[in-house]
């Protein structure tokens, strides 16, 4: 069956994760990524364990399938000649380097285009091209802190807090993996490539949304509400009798009075203290307790039965064993099982956008370091004694 990005070649020169994770969503939808490694090493997050699985890091598995492996020594001669051959043909290039590394090797967007005019070069960094901290180094840690995430993230009071998981290197990767796509679709007018730059940074700001709304309506930095919303009450997750969570959503005054009748507390329609959102908000505290004392009373099954049968939103704070054990999630395919050369078979979180006539798959497995070296260059046109002399070198 044919693929969406069938024909498309990206040259991958990514590591960690907000560009894997780009070049992932390329790969997963057909696209033929070659992932250009460092000889021996290869992408950091091989080295990032325990756990393993095997000899192989859950961590680098997890984002780095569908994709072809070589491995290049950028700064020998020899190699970067093999990568602007590749370029030649390529369709795309993505890179997480710190802003100036590519220059100093000679294969930076300028060098590239010279080859292959039509080539759609995508940065992803921190901080981004410009700017007085475009070169500082960056991991998403320190992105959630720099970006605001992390003085919104907790309950009020409480320290810093990071999300569970690196935020802002994925939404990076998801905002570059739109935006090559967005360039492929303008070169097919313009017949000509152009060059992206993608900031973690930047990509914070503008996921800001509606608490930038809170400062440039009060000029007050908001404030960390913990499982609540800033805006709408009662719109956070409660604790039940069986010490786990609920998350309810009571986003408008008609899911207010579903909500109060499912809880049994139906007198609180009519309370003048919590007769609109406004009110619930100025008395959220009082509110608040109210309904956690109700909540209190039950396990978290009883109260997730009783308030989808009132028509609210609601669900389960799941841990991460709940989620890929959950009937949806497996329904949906989010579930896969994956060959390995080494491992056997392992498991992949599944293609979350589901094409009807042109679906994504895995049809590679996450590569071991330099696995598709000779395949490659023999593709490239070099024969077999070249590629052994290439890899005698150090050059591959």
């Amino acid at each position: 069956m044919a693929t969406a990005l069938e024909g498309l070649r990206v040259l991958d020169l990514t590591r960690a994760l907000a560009g894997p994770y780009c070049t992932l969503m390329l790969g997963d939808y057909g696209a033929d990524v070659i992932k250009i490694e460092v000889p021996e090493t290869g992408d950091d997050t091989r080295g990032w364990g325990p756990p393993y699985i095997g000899d192989q890091s859950a961590y680098f598995l997890q984002v780095n399938r569908n994709k072809r492996s070589l491995t290049l020594n950028l700064k020998d001669a020899r190699a970067r000649d093999v990568f602007m051959s590749l370029a030649k043909n390529a369709d795309v290039v993505v890179e997480n380097f710190t802003p100036g590394v590519v220059n100093r090797l000679g294969i930076d967007y300028d060098a590239v285009r010279q080859v292959n005019p039509r080539i759609v070069y995508c940065s992803i960094s921190g901080f981004g091209q410009t700017g007085p901290y475009r070169e500082r180094s960056a991991y998403d840690q320190v992105m959630q802190g720099m970006g605001g995430i992390m003085s919104l993230t907790g309950d009020p009071g409480s320290p810093p807090m990071k999300m569970g998981i690196a935020l802002t290197d994925i939404g990076a990767g998801m905002l570059a993996a739109f935006a090559v796509l967005s360039a492929i679709f303008r070169r097919q007018t313009s017949q000509e490539g152009q060059y992206i730059d993608i900031s973690m940074l930047d990509l914070q700001v503008a996921w800001l949304t509606y608490q930038a709304g809170v400062y440039f309506a009060t000029g007050n930095a908001p404030v960390k509400q913990g499982a609540a919303h800033p805006t709408l009450v009662p719109y956070q997750a409660f604790k039940c009798s069986d010490e786990k969570y609920v998350n309810v959503a009571v986003g408008s005054e008609r899911l207010w009075q579903r909500f109060c009748q499912g809880m049994g507390i139906a007198e609180l329609t009519e309370h003048p203290d919590y007769v609109d959102n406004s009110h619930r908000v100025m008395n959220r505290q009082k509110l608040i307790s109210i309904l956690q004392e109700q909540f209190d009373s039950q396990p978290v099954i009883y109260w997730v039965e009783r308030l989808l049968n009132a028509g609210v939103p609601c669900g389960a704070v799941n841990d991460v064993a709940d989620v890929l054990t959950d009937e949806q999630v497996l329904a949906r395919d989010m579930l896969l099982q994956v060959p390995h050369p080494t491992l056997g078979v392992i498991q992949q979180t599944g293609i979350p956008v589901k094409f009807s006539e042109t679906p994504g798959s895995i049809k590679q497995h996450p590569p071991l370091l330099g696995e598709h070296n000779q395949e490659i260059l023999l593709e490239l046109g070099y024969s077999e004694e070249q590629v052994a002399e290439l890899a005698e070198a150090g050059a591959i």
